[in-house]
This record gives structure tokens, C-alpha cells and sequence, in this order.
């Protein structure tokens, strides 16, 4: 991730389609009938395949002993209410992170993390006191004061605290959503915003969640060189809303203390991912995000093929690194 081109056009769609040809091949080889696994048969490589709800387990890797307590505890490290919306499909990157972050807990072999280096070639895990016997998949952070908590894709709890944010095929951070609400929604008039971080629609805050009593805004200086009284064309959070609200909850203590010194955010790409490359929209948050931090050690960045390359060269889990090839060309 260093200096910005252009991406373009056709890079995602190529990226999407290689994909996509390698998932179905995959299933000529793992699941037949395709029928009993999947929601609709491959209709000319147009969408991934997609497991029916009942067979949605079948899109996590496990080890080939399927009765093995090891695999249980994979499977059972989220319950089946925290699954996203298209975690059936093989583009899943909760499906993904479960695979490949819940094997390497459950076996034993997450401190893997500990000896990569990022992509600036500094070590990944800044701290020296984390001792890898925990990790929480969709954890839930309850003291910023949201309606709807930030829910993190991995986390690691201790006196220092890691959350990791597993990226796939998506092609950008999640954005704030109150510049997307519709005239027609009952919350409008108080909640709109333009995207524009300054006072509107007769409100005296300049961000309709601080209004709301979400506390996003009370903790930003304290973590980025945002002036929060100063206007701006563009909200900071508008774009890096995910980003903001990860580093929030990795640098805050349940007793709502802050400490940034004493907890990192850790994104997890695909380096084949064309928003994940300069000029694309997940790069470019990234870096706005990491260039504000007042504590830039708090957010770090690591590809999926730079872990299970690490994974063979320790010669960890060799089943898993063989399937995660065979599936996702990783």
C-alpha cells in the first residue's frame, strides 16, 4: 500500500469472475449433487455458489476428520444469529475469516500473527504480552452507545487489545449511513446529513449521531488529529466510518477509558483485490484513516497470503492451506 494509480474499471470484475470460475470448479470436486448443497446451479458463472441455509456449515474448512472436537469448536466459535447476510456464499469473508482465524485458535497456532511482518515490513503484533488463548469472532463492543453495537470480525481481549477486520471481495470500508437515508423514512428531518460534518436541519451538533448520544465524537481527539470543531466539507467518518469505529474499540476499555497505546486494529486483505491496491477505495481509507492517527502503530495491515504463506512455511494445519488453494487460489 504506497503510492496511489488509478484502478481500473474492468480490474474488479476480472478479479470477481476468476473467482468465480475457481468456486465452481471447486464444487465439481467437493459437493455433488450440486443440488443438495446449493440454492441454484452454476447459470454461466454469473454469481459464486451459495449453500442452502441447511448446508451453510459445508462453507467453513474444517479438518478432513468431520467428527473431530477440534471441528466443533471451530463451527461453534459464532452463534448462527451473527451470521452475515451472504455468509452461505463462497464469497463469504466471515466464511472465510472462521476458516482460517477460528482453525488457527482452535488448533492451537494463532500466535502466527506474532512473527508476520505488515505491509510496511514492521512487525504486525506490536505487543509482546499477548498470549493468543482467546479470540471472540463477531464480538460486540457495548460502550460507545449505540443502538447497534460496532461489531468486530475477530478480537482478541487482554490488556492489550487486537481487532481484526477480514476483508474478501468487498470493495470498500462500510460508509455512515445517514447521507444514504431516503426523504420517505420517518427519522429524516432529524437524522439526515449531507456528508458535510457541520450544523443542519436546525441541529446545534454537527453530527447527527453525536445528537443521538452515540459517542464517536467525544473520543476522536483523543486517537486522530480531527479538529471536532472544525467544519468540513467532507465528515472525516464519512468514508472511514467502519475504520474509526474498529480503532475505537480496539483503543477503549469497557470502563470507557481510552488507552491507544494499548490496543491495534489489524485489516486482512486479499492482495488480489482491486480496492485493496492503490487507487482503490478500501487503499485510499486505509491510508486517510492511518495518516490521522495520532498513534499510527494502532492500525496495520496484513494479506491472506501472507499469513498462509507463513502457514507452509511452518508447515501449519498443511490440510487447510491445501483447501484454502484449491477454493480460493490462496
Amino acid at each position: 500500500m504506497k503510492i496511489e494509480t488509478k484502478v481500473k474499471r474492468g480490474d474488479y470484475k476480472n478479479y470477481n469472475d476468476d473467482l468465480i470460475q475457481r468456486y465452481w470448479k471447486y464444487q465439481e470436486c467437493e459437493f455433488n449433487p450440486l443440488d443438495k448443497y446449493f440454492d441454484q446451479p452454476n447459470l454461466g458463472n454469473h454469481r459464486p455458489p451459495v449453500f442452502h441455509p441447511s448446508e451453510s456449515d459445508k462453507n467453513i474448512l474444517i479438518s478432513p476428520n468431520s467428527q473431530s472436537e477440534e471441528n466443533k469448536k471451530v463451527r461453534n466459535l459464532f452463534p448462527h444469529g451473527e451470521r452475515h447476510k451472504w455468509y452461505r456464499s463462497m464469497n463469504s469473508s466471515q466464511a472465510l475469516a472462521i476458516s482460517v482465524l477460528g482453525n488457527l485458535f482452535v488448533h492451537g497456532e494463532l500466535s502466527i500473527l506474532s512473527r508476520l511482518g505488515d505491509d510496511d515490513g514492521q512487525p504486525l503484533i506490536i505487543s509482546q504480552v499477548i498470549e493468543f488463548d482467546q479470540l471472540i469472532m463477531e464480538h460486540k463492543i457495548d460502550y460507545l452507545q449505540e443502538p447497534r453495537k460496532t461489531r468486530i470480525d475477530a478480537f482478541i481481549p487482554g490488556d492489550f487489545q487486537v481487532a481484526i477486520e477480514c476483508k474478501f471481495t468487498e470493495s470498500e470500508f462500510g460508509s455512515c449511513s445517514r447521507p444514504h437515508l431516503k426523504k420517505t423514512v420517518s427519522n429524516y428531518d432529524k437524522d439526515y446529513c449531507t456528508g458535510a460534518y457541520r450544523q443542519h436541519n436546525g441541529r446545534k451538533e454537527k453530527c447527527p449521531l453525536t445528537k443521538k448520544g452515540i459517542s464517536y465524537w467525544d473520543y476522536v481527539p483523543t486517537f486522530f488529529k480531527w479538529d471536532k470543531d472544525e467544519d468540513q466539507v467532507t465528515c472525516h467518518l464519512r468514508y472511514n466510518y467502519q475504520l474509526v469505529r474498529n480503532i475505537l474499540a480496539a483503543g477503549i476499555r469497557k470502563n470507557g477509558n481510552p488507552q491507544p497505546e494499548n490496543g491495534q486494529v489489524i485489516i486482512i486483505f486479499d492482495e488480489r483485490n482491486p480496492a485493496c491496491r492503490p487507487g482503490g477505495k478500501i487503499y485510499k481509507s486505509f491510508w486517510e484513516t492511518k495518516n490521522a492517527l495520532k498513534h499510527p502503530h494502532m492500525l496495520k495491515s496484513v494479506t491472506w497470503q501472507r499469513i498462509i504463506n507463513q502457514m507452509r512455511q511452518e508447515n501449519i494445519l498443511p490440510w487447510l492451506t491445501k483447501s484454502l488453494d484449491q477454493k480460493y487460489g490462496l
